[in-house]
């Protein structure tokens, strides 16, 4: 069955592998070379390592890869430096980053530049490391991203941070992970604890990953149509996912784009999307660096999910509403 959006059928169907190795080789859009974006994502996370204290390498699971790194605002009773919250103040907010890299690249230590700005507004930030392809499946490293998610909300009161507001945002294949880390009622896992995640960020992801299938990209992760569709959000229902967030730049693919606008339609049909919106003069590897960068669209829709309540009276996470049923106005007609 051809998978529907808000504006028909989709045209994947109508694309030949030279067309899918080119629409979901998100560097095509950019000349081929995103060298220089990763090397920004490195002297970014190398300045917040030398600006803020972190709690580096800390193990959610027994496998090497499964570690993370946690920076904690002073009103954290956890944080190194500062004062603690006083009793009956707001605990800070958690925002976790899973990152992007096709499932076979990046680390989580080229993932820290959300961290100042997540501090900057009283909340606490994470990044995460999960096994790379071709040492685990995909569906091994959604298992992953869950259980780093049951670990950061166990580890709530230790570190003082509030359990009930962990935000989880995500790039490109980390926006995937954070979609699947959202889904309830998810067959190959228990739930998580209620309310966990209490909003997710996807940033350029990509939510049906059938049509990687036969492309290069594949060569390490080994999808097959009989797979596949267990790691695909949009197969999924999206009752009772969280309070969402979608978007992507404006310099991408068409398929990218039509993808995000896909599972956008399916989350707002679930009464799940909170906002849906393309960032100007952003491409898919530079558009997450504004992820909590004031006085841009993803930066002031991430940190406003982030912010202690402003009288600084204690209550638990006050997110955005969904609108049941609405669909965003990208028709994205032009695709090919």
């Amino acid at each position: 069955m051809a998978l529907r959006t808000a504006c028909g059928v989709s045209p994947v169907a109508h694309l030949n592998d030279a067309d899918r190795e080119r629409e979901y080789s998100p560097s095509s859009c950019i000349g081929g070379n995103y060298a220089p974006f990763i090397k920004a994502y490195a002297d970014l996370s190398a300045q917040a390592l030398a600006r803020h204290a972190a709690r580096r390498d800390l193990a959610y699971g027994a496998q090497p890869a499964q570690k993370l790194d946690l920076f904690l605002p002073a009103a954290c009773k956890g944080a190194t430096t500062g004062n603690s919250a006083e009793a009956g103040s707001a605990l800070p907010a958690l925002l976790v980053f899973i990152h992007g890299g096709y499932w076979q690249e990046l680390s989580k230590d080229l993932s820290l530049f959300g961290a100042p700005g997540a501090l900057a507004e009283g909340a606490a930030f994470a990044a995460l490391d999960y096994t790379l392809a071709p040492h685990a499946t995909v569906h091994d490293m959604v298992m992953e991203c869950r259980t780093a998610l049951r670990w950061l909300h166990a580890h709530a009161d230790e570190f003082g941070y509030d359990a009930s507001c962990i935000v989880v945002a995500g790039s490109s294949a980390g926006a995937h992970l954070a979609a699947m880390a959202g889904l309830r009622s998810w067959a190959d896992d228990a739930e998580l604890p209620v309310g966990l995640p209490a909003a997710s960020v996807l940033v350029s992801g990509i939510y049906d990953l059938s049509p990687l299938i036969g492309t290069s990209i594949n060569d390490a992760l080994s999808l097959t149509s009989a797979n596949v569709t267990a790691i695909s959000p949009l197969h999924w229902p999206a009752l009772g996912a969280p309070p969402s967030i979608v978007c992507w730049g404006e310099i991408e693919t068409g398929e990218f784009k039509r993808q995000s606008q896909a599972y956008a339609d399916v989350l707002a049909a679930a009464g799940a999307l909170t906002d849906c919106f393309e960032m100007p003069a952003r491409n898919h590897f530079d558009v997450i660096t504004d992820l909590t960068t004031p006085g841009t669209l993803l930066g002031d829709a991430c940190l406003a999910w982030l912010r202690a309540p402003a009288d600084g009276a204690a209550e638990s996470c006050a997110l955005p509403r969904a609108v049941p049923g609405r669909l965003f106005p990208f028709c994205l007609t032009d695709l090919p």
